[in-house]
């Protein structure tokens, strides 16, 4: 039986897959880690808060201790991250919550919360099933380890979610504010204000809608005039991404021909002028060779094939890894969009593709499908996609399921996950 309650929708069914989703990554990181030994480039897992703080999460804790690092006018490198989180996990800081403590909990907690937006807004939009779907690829994907450690996924889902949702009610001042807050979160937030600009032209909406559009910059705006203030330069959140951390301008062609080449020849065997080992190709053509034939007799082997294809999806995902993620993650969810355009609404469709864009053009290729994990378009169109496929559905989940535990114990090592 069903217990319907906030916003209308079955708590007790949200509930149980944000617990359970969360307990397999608590019990990675506390129960699994901390039993094996440290691993090359990383750390003896310990059993404690500390194990949700690594990589990005010392930035944002050093923030909200210690406000942006700075040399004169020139900033710091940890002012790419903006700063609405460290903000509020300072406020947490000053009632006696320790930063690791502050932020595993505002992301968690954010996180929750988005799971009841977004199965809210699916269910109006395009059914309970759709939404149900949704809810379980967002809380089961691998990268939603960054919705519970200290990182800002929970709460950027939370805000952009939570603002695209209300402009497509036409809540426009609620779409305003919470937009403000998200791009007070990441620069990603940017790209709600052409999803918004084009959808109320599009459906020739009242001034209101395109006041609320260019009102959801407020935050982006605040953060460049104190970045113009405090260091002479009103972009320096963009700055130091090329000044310190070597991104490129524009697309990174050679990161991503570097990426194709790891998938199709490996990522050992190139050495950026000859192939070392033809093995690696070989298998990738033969893989590539049997899902074509797969594919082409599927009305013929009916669960066989879908089971089939996955168990090779399987196996490119262990011969290629995080190349292969980011590739799916990005021009995969691309096609993915204009695939479902037509059943999702418009301010979604717009949303995903600038937030991709903006991904395209931010210089690198490192991170981005954690960085697409935070656009709530992908999670929705795979979820109304797999709601019309339940096979793929299962294989899917058990898959995420399966990466899950390993990003969440690598995390814990402070290897490096994405």
């Amino acid at each position: 039986m069903k217990s319907e309650g906030f916003f209308g929708q079955p708590i007790w069914f949200i509930l149980t897959i944000w617990l359970l989703s969360r307990a397999l990554i608590l019990l990675a990181m506390l129960g699994v880690a901390p039993l094996l030994a440290a691993p090359s480039g990383g750390i003896q897992a310990e059993f404690g808060w500390d194990v949700f703080s690594a990589w990005d999460s010392n930035f944002y804790q050093q923030i909200a201790h210690k406000n942006y690092d700075g040399l004169g006018s020139f900033p710091g490198a940890n002012v790419a991250f903006f700063p609405l989180f460290p903000l509020i996990i300072g406020l947490f800081i000053r009632l006696g919550f320790p930063a690791a403590v502050a932020g595993t909990l505002i992301n968690n907690s954010a996180f929750l919360v988005t799971l009841f937006i977004l199965y809210h807004w699916v269910k109006r939009t395009n059914g309970h099933q759709c939404a149900r779907w949704a809810i379980l690829v967002l809380a089961w994907c691998p990268l939603s380890l960054f919705a519970t450690v200290v990182y800002t996924e929970g709460l950027f889902l939370c805000l952009s979610t939570a603002s695209l949702s209300a402009f497509d009610r036409q809540s426009y001042l609620q779409a305003a504010i919470w937009g403000a807050l998200a791009t007070a979160t990441r620069i990603t937030g940017l790209a709600l204000i052409p999803a918004f600009l084009l959808t109320a032209w599009r459906s020739k909406a009242p001034i209101i809608a395109y006041l609320s559009s260019l009102g959801s910059a407020v935050g982006v705006l605040i953060y460049s005039s104190y970045c113009w203030i405090q260091f002479n330069d009103p972009l320096a959140f963009i700055t130091v991404q090329h000044t310190q951390w070597n991104r490129s301008q524009g697309l990174d062609w050679q990161g991503w021909q570097t990426m194709l080449l790891e998938i199709t020849t490996g990522k050992s065997q190139w050495n950026y002028q000859q192939i070392q080992d033809l093995g690696h190709p070989f298998l990738f053509l033969v893989i590539c060779a049997i899902s074509y034939g797969l594919w082409c007799y599927r009305r013929h082997l009916g669960a066989g094939f879908d089971y089939s294809l996955w168990f090779l999806i399987f196996l490119l995902w262990l011969m290629i890894g995080d190349p292969l993620l980011n590739t799916v993650s990005v021009w995969g969810g691309f096609y993915l969009i204009w695939h479902l355009r037509h059943r999702l609404s418009f301010v979604i469709v717009v949303y995903g593709f600038s937030a991709l864009g903006l991904l395209l053009a931010s210089g690198g290729t490192i991170s981005l499908n954690r960085l697409a994990y935070g656009i709530i378009s992908l999670s929705l169109a795979l979820g109304v996609l797999l709601s019309d496929y339940p096979r793929w559905g299962y294989a899917t989940i058990g898959f995420f399921g399966l990466l899950l535990v390993s990003f969440s114990i690598r995390f814990a090592q402070h290897l490096w996950v994405a």
